[in-house]
């Protein structure tokens, strides 16, 4: 199974041009994948430079016929002319989808921060590897405390689907929205999480849960042990993010999944956004 995730800046490349078609072009290119991450998708925010404020939820899923699409809105607000303005996280699969949450995070009150409302996207996989969790997200890039209230309600939820995993509650078809669906406990968490590999948020977000939930562990030092991370942004877009690259986007995956991870890559060859994809490989 091939995950590619990708804070895709609502399309705008290093050149200051919005293409979404770039955007999926190239990730086609980068991997035949069987699951896409996207974060920073925009509707109706005409204000983001380069952008015309179009529904770029609507128009990615068009253009990606063959996969379910999942659109995890976290900023929704009346624009000045009506209409309706949307910023957030998508998911593409074409495995089949079971079912789907969308959580919004915590984003505690701090009054001179700057920041905006986060979510997290879950989506349950039938995998040839069987049911598996995928969760993509942004974390807050200006406040830490709401950063770090965020990675524990990540870890809460983990811990939570984990359990609904080993717990068959009762119900079936016929008792409609009652009925119980399988939520995979095997997972892998993937997005811009706002922090560097050698962070406390990170050692945060990696740390042990209990008996029962196997912790999260970094894909990239499974498949590359000792080797330091590849940075992922500041590659290509001097003007944004000067000095040297560095990493914000990894994916995690669930302790019971370490021997399954393949390989994991980052893409840098690409300015079509201000990120660079990274592509997570189980088998």
């Amino acid at each position: 199974m091939k995950l590619v995730s990708w804070n895709i800046q609502w399309g705008r490349g290093c050149d200051g041009r919005v293409d979404l078609e770039r955007i999926v072009a190239h990730a086609r290119r980068f991997a035949d994948f069987d699951v896409l991450c996207l974060q920073e998708v925009s509707a109706g925010y005409s204000e983001l430079r380069g952008c015309d404020g179009s529904d770029q939820f609507e128009r990615l899923g068009a253009l990606l016929p063959g996969y379910t699409s999942v659109a995890g809105v976290a900023t929704d607000t009346l624009g000045r002319a009506g209409e309706r303005r949307h910023f957030g996280n998508m998911l593409f699969s074409r495995l089949p989808v079971r079912q789907v949450f969308r959580h919004l995070l915590p984003w505690p009150v701090e009054a001179d921060v700057m920041s905006m409302q986060r979510v997290a996207i879950e989506a349950t996989l039938d995998t040839p590897m069987g049911l598996l969790r995928v969760t993509t997200t942004h974390l807050e890039y200006y406040s830490e405390r709401q950063r770090t209230a965020q990675i524990d309600r990540l870890r809460e939820l983990h811990r939570e689907a984990v359990a609904h995993a080993r717990a068959k509650r009762p119900g079936d078809a016929s008792d409609g929205p009652f009925e119980s669906v399988d939520r995979a406990a095997s997972a892998i968490l993937a997005g811009d999480c706002n922090f560097r590999p050698d962070t406390t948020d990170r050692a945060r977000l990696l740390a042990p849960l209990d008996a029962v939930t196997p912790a999260y562990r970094d894909a990239w030092e499974i498949a590359h042990p000792g080797r330091p991370h590849e940075p992922t942004v500041g590659i290509h877009d001097k003007e944004q993010w000067p000095g040297q690259p560095f990493t914000f986007d990894f994916v995690y995956v669930s302790a019971d999944l370490s021997p399954c991870v393949h390989d994991m890559r980052v893409d840098a060859t690409t300015d079509a956004s201000d990120h660079q994809p990274v592509l997570l490989e189980l088998g």
